[in-house]
C-alpha cells in the first residue's frame, strides 16, 4: 500500500531529485510501520547566511492510528544541512527512530509478560571470581563476578536464589549468565 504523501518546498524551487529521494525514504518508513495513514513533508530554507549557503529544514508529519509523529529541527543549527540531501537524511533517520520506538512500545503492550529465569547458586569460587548456577529445569549456567549486579558477588553463597539472564551464545564453560540478580534464600516455592 502506498502511503498518501504530500511534499512541498518553501522559499526554494521544487526539486524533482529531492522529491524522488523523499519518496524513497517514505517507502522505507512503510516497511517499519505498516499502518501509516498519511505523510506530509516540507522542505524549507528559513535561514539565510551572508557567508554560507542556506540551511535546509525538513519537517515531517506522520499520521498513524492513535497519534502523530512530528519531526522538526530545533536547537543549534547544523551546517551540514547546507546540503539538502543531508537534511533529508537526518530528518528521515529521526522519523525512523521515532517510528521504531512507537512500534516497540506497541508490541511491548501486546506481548505477554515473560517470567525471568530463576536459579540457585550451586558452586561459588570466590577467590577465582566465578561460579555456577542451576536453573529450575536443571541447566548448569556459568557466571562471572562482573555479571552479578551491585557488586554482590562476594555476598553470594551456595543455595542462594537468583534471577538470571542467559547469553544467546555459550562461553567456553557452556551457557553463561550475562546478568545475575541475587534474590536471597528460599524466595521461590519448590
Amino acid at each position: 500500500m502506498a502511503i498518501p504523501t504530500e511534499v512541498s518546498f518553501r522559499r526554494m524551487d521544487k526539486s524533482e531529485a529531492v522529491q524522488t529521494r523523499i519518496l524513497e525514504r517514505v517507502e522505507a518508513l512503510e516497511r517499519l510501520h505498516d499502518r501509516i495513514m498519511r505523510c506530509v513533508i516540507v522542505v524549507d530554507t528559513p535561514h539565510r547566511h551572508k557567508h554560507k549557503g542556506p540551511l535546509f529544514d525538513v519537517k515531517i508529519h506522520i499520521h498513524i492510528p492513535g497519534g502523530e509523529i512530528l519531526i522538526s529541527r530545533e536547537g543549534p543549527q547544523n551546517h551540514a544541512h547546507e546540503d539538502v540531501y543531508v537534511a533529508v537524511r537526518d530528518a528521515f533517520d529521526a522519523a525512523e527512530r521515532k517510528l521504531q520506538d512507537r512500534v516497540r512500545r506497541r508490541d511491548h503492550r501486546t506481548r505477554p509478560h515473560e517470567v525471568p529465569t530463576h536459579g540457585k547458586v550451586t558452586k561459588h569460587f570466590g577467590a577465582e571470581g566465578y561460579g555456577f548456577l542451576e536453573t529450575s529445569d536443571g541447566l548448569e549456567v556459568y557466571f562471572h563476578q562482573n555479571s552479578v549486579v551491585d557488586g554482590a558477588f562476594g555476598n553470594l553463597q551456595i543455595g542462594d536464589e537468583v534471577r538470571i539472564e542467559i547469553a544467546s551464545d555459550e562461553s567456553e564453560h557452556g551457557p553463561q549468565a550475562t546478568t545475575v540478580h541475587p534474590i536471597g534464600k528460599h524466595h521461590l516455592s519448590p
